[in-house]
């Protein structure tokens, strides 16, 4: 699978809550749209939780300023592990 990136995930999930609001979609395409949507939102919120400890790592140091640490998220951690 492709490396999946935060930016593109965030258009494909703007476009399928568009795609819901219309209405237009069969209950079935509905669902799975409404799948679709929840996975990208996982995957979304999940980014964002990493970027937010890669920052907090960034700034944490007060002593010698800025240092900058080797963050490992949780998804590389479990690929990591055979």
């Amino acid at each position: 699978m492709a490396k999946q990136k935060f930016e593109t995930s965030m258009k494909r999930l703007e476009d399928i809550v568009r795609e819901l609001e219309t209405g237009e979609l069969s209950l079935e395409d509905s669902l799975k749209k409404f799948e679709e949507g929840i996975k990208l939102s996982k995957f979304c919120s999940n980014k964002l939780d990493e970027i937010e400890k890669k920052v907090s790592i960034l700034v944490q140091n007060e002593e010698t300023g800025i240092d900058e640490q080797k963050f490992v998220s949780e998804t590389e951690k479990d690929s990591d592990v055979d």
